[in-house]
């Protein structure tokens, strides 16, 4: 019988959030890859605004939490990243913008740190 220590399952709980956030990373650049070949005004700008919004929503709340291993720094850094995320997907819902190079590159930037 195999006995694993806590820092062991730790670890791979760890290892296995990283891996979902990096295939909702890949999620998000493929929807916003999408968007951008189809306007601004398209459904799958849509589909690709409300997606970011609710990913980056979810890991902004995760990054405020106390017990979050990152360090204080980064966290805060990742939560301006996200907010502006957000902010810029709410003018391309708005017709405001048509920033999706932006989005992707800025989310392919955190997707690349995740692997």
């Amino acid at each position: 019988m195999h006995q694993f220590s806590y820092a062991d399952i730790v670890g791979d709980a760890v290892s296995l959030s990283r891996q979902h956030e990096a295939m909702a990373m890949d999620r998000a650049v493929e929807l916003l890859e999408l968007a951008k070949t189809k306007g601004s005004k398209s459904r799958e700008a849509i589909d690709a605004v409300l997606y970011l919004r609710r990913l980056w929503s979810y890991l902004i709340e995760d990054l405020a939490q106390p017990e979050n291993d990152l360090p204080e720094a980064l966290r805060a850094d990742l939560i301006s990243i996200g907010l502006w995320i957000i902010k810029e997907a709410e003018q391309i819902r708005r017709h405001e913008s048509e920033n999706f190079d932006g989005l992707i590159e800025i989310n392919g930037i955190i997707r690349a740190g995740l692997a």
